[in-house]
């Protein structure tokens, strides 16, 4: 098969589809694989490294897109990039699809065939292509709610752990999941006051069995919710529903009531945000303030230490890549009901549920357009 590797064009996007160590891999296995002039060079990756592990380097996009039947991305197709899909185009990146309706448009329109990252899933219905993101992802989350509480942020000017005398600042994180699990462990090691909030009691239990008295674990209700969050310094969203909009779990009314100089780190913001005052920001102005908390909802955060993300994501995405170029996409999606729960749309159909009706278009099930490849 011959694959792609456009370079990524999104503010500040470091990350590149395949490693040179990818590349080799697909090589080895028979195929082609070709690379956009500097596509790595963000992560340290170079054309000779590439070339060095069996691929071509292509001038451009257009190039890109010309020679390859299978495009592997990392971030969702900007528009430019959208007009250069065509049916015979399998794209295998992130989509986060539901908030996002001119994207969703422009894929009915290409014919193509899209997988999505965020909805493969595995034996254990975890999702394992967004879980390294979300792991780097909820790392961040703290690194990046410390910085915002700085003065020269806007923040309360407080220091995540204290010192001794001065109490350390209190962080909520909404949801349990692979954010807010890593989101948890860079608290608690920086020495914050944490409190957890999830409506599944396994996995308050295994925080609290792993952290004990330093993590306070409290189901989610709205009014836990309104109470903590109206007590915290800083909030970190991390609720998921996989391939559907997030659920609006901070109120406007609520941002109304939150401390001044208060952070919201929204990870959630790639599905639209858990903030009903989240709206998406970049790495280059990654903050704006609302009623005076300080909204962090960069739609890229891995992006900023795009070498540690591309390696965790290639070690994730190879063997589905590798699926597909040595089946074809047709017979990889018939083969592995996993990856066929990544496909979003396929010849002009939505065939992910939660997309469909997040914006009220016309859905028919993976396993049945998966024939029409």
């Amino acid at each position: 098969m011959r694959i792609g590797v456009p370079k990524e064009i999104k503010n500040h996007e470091y990350r590149v589809g395949l490693t040179p160590a990818a590349v080799a891999e697909l090589v080895n296995n028979g195929h082609q694989v070709c690379v956009e002039d500097q596509a790595g060079v963000g992560v340290g990756f170079f054309n000779e490294d590439y070339e060095a592990a069996g691929a071509t380097i292509l001038g451009t996009a257009d190039a890109i897109f010309e020679a390859a039947e299978l495009i592997v991305k990392v971030k969702e197709p900007q528009a430019v990039e959208r007009a250069r899909l065509k049916p015979h185009h399998t794209l295998f990146t992130y989509l986060h699809l539901a908030p996002d309706v001119p994207q969703t448009n422009d894929l009915i329109n290409s014919g193509a065939t899209c997988i999505a990252y965020e909805t493969v899933t595995d034996a254990h219905g975890r999702l394992p292509l967004l879980a390294p993101m979300s792991e780097v992802a909820g790392r961040m989350s703290i690194q990046a709610g410390a910085r915002c509480l700085e003065k020269s942020m806007e923040g309360r000017g407080m220091l995540l752990g204290g010192v001794p005398g001065v109490e350390p600042a209190k962080v909520v994180i909404i949801g349990a999941g692979v954010v807010g699990q890593n989101a948890t462990a860079m608290a608690v090691g920086m020495g914050a006051n944490v409190v957890v909030l999830d409506r599944s009691v396994d996995a308050l239990r295994k925080l609290d069995a792993q952290y004990g008295n330093r993590v306070r674990t409290v189901y989610s209700t709205a009014l836990s919710i309104e109470q903590h969050v109206l007590s915290a310094d800083l909030v970190i969203g991390g609720v998921l529903l996989p391939g559907a909009a997030a659920p609006k779990l901070i109120t406007k009314a609520l941002v109304e009531k939150m401390k001044p100089g208060s952070v919201i780190v929204d990870v959630a913001i790639d599905q639209g945000g858990c903030a009903e005052t989240a709206k998406a920001t970049t790495h280059a102005e990654p903050t704006y303030i609302v009623d005076d908390v300080v909204h962090y909802c960069v739609a890229n955060m891995p992006g900023a230490v795009a070498r540690t993300s591309t390696l965790a994501l290639n070690n994730a995405t190879l063997p589905y890549v590798l699926q597909i170029a040595n089946k074809g996409a047709r017979k990889a999606l018939e083969d592995n009901p996993h990856l066929l729960e990544g496909l979003n749309v396929c010849k002009g159909i939505v065939t992910c549920e939660s997309v469909a009706e997040a914006q009220n278009l016309a859905y028919k099930p993976a396993a049945e357009m998966v024939k029409e490849i």
